[in-house]
C-alpha cells in the first residue's frame, strides 16, 4: 500500500536523521525516503542498516534515495531515483519486484518514468526548495493541474506525488488539483504538532489514489 505522505529524511548526521526518522514514525507516518546527501557510502550503508531495522520495527515503508546496491543490501522495500541517478532498467535488474519511484518535471518526465516501470513518481519542484541542488523549474499549483490535466486515463494509474519546497499550509490546494499524495522534508521535521498533521493527512479521503503501479 501506498501512504499519502512520503517523509524525506534530514539530518547533518547520522545520529541526527535517527532521531528525526523515529519521531515522525512514533507519531504514525509509514513512507520513509531515506536521504542522505554527499556523504561516503559506507555512512549511508550504516545509516540505512540502522533505519532498514527501525522502519520494520514500525512495520513502515523504507526508500533509499539514489542508493540502488544499498537498498539491495539492507531489503530496503524499494529507491527513488533522480533524472540524473541510475537508469531505472538497470535498477529493476538489480531490484526486481521492489517499488522503484522516479523524479519527473514535465509531463514528458512523467511518461519516461511510465515507461520505465516506475511504480510512482515524485513531480516537482514545488517551490524553490535548498535541500536539492541543480533544481529543476519550479511547477506551483498551475504546473500540477497543467501536467496532470494531459495525463490519460491509463497513465495516471502511476501515482503522482507532489515533491519540494512543500510547506503544510499548500497540501489540501496540492491535494485539489488530483495529486495522489506529498513528499514533504523540512515542514513535518521541523513542526511541533507532527502527530495531527500526519493523522490529519492520513485520514483525508482521496478518491484519486491509486496503489497498484506497475511493477508491483
Amino acid at each position: 500500500m501506498y501512504s499519502k505522505l512520503q517523509y524525506i529524511s534530514q539530518g547533518q548526521s547520522k545520529d541526527e536523521q535517527v532521531l528525526n526518522i523515529r519521531k515522525v514514525l512514533d507519531h504514525g507516518c509509514t513512507w520513509i525516503q531515506l536521504r542522505f546527501k554527499n556523504e561516503a557510502l559506507r555512512e549511508v550503508s550504516l545509516l540505512a542498516e540502522e533505519i532498514r531495522l527501525l522502519t520494520s520495527g514500525y512495520g513502515a515503508t523504507l526508500i533509499i534515495n539514489d542508493h540502488v546496491q544499498i537498498a539491495k543490501d539492507v531489503d530496503a522495500d524499494g529507491v527513488h531515483l533522480g533524472l540524473q541517478d541510475t537508469d531505472v532498467f538497470q535498477a529493476r535488474l538489480v531490484l526486481g519486484n521492489k517499488i522503484i519511484g522516479g523524479t519527473a518535471n514535465t509531463i514528458q518526465h512523467i511518461r519516461q518514468r511510465i515507461k520505465e516501470t516506475c511504480n510512482y513518481i515524485g513531480l516537482g519542484p514545488f517551490r524553490y526548495t535548498s535541500t536539492k541542488e541543480k533544481l529543476s523549474p519550479i511547477l506551483g499549483l498551475a504546473g500540477y493541474q497543467s501536467i496532470l490535466g494531459q495525463l490519460t486515463e491509463m497513465e495516471r494509474k502511476t501515482p503522482v506525488y507532489a515533491i519540494g519546497g512543500i510547506q503544510l499550509e499548500d497540501i489540501s490546494e496540492i491535494l485539489n488539483t488530483g495529486i495522489q499524495g506529498v513528499a514533504i522534508s523540512s515542514a513535518l521535521t521541523d513542526s511541533r504538532q507532527q502527530s495531527s498533521i500526519i493523522k490529519h493527512l492520513l485520514s483525508t479521503p482521496n478518491e484519486k489514489v491509486n496503489h497498484s503501479g506497475p511493477g508491483i
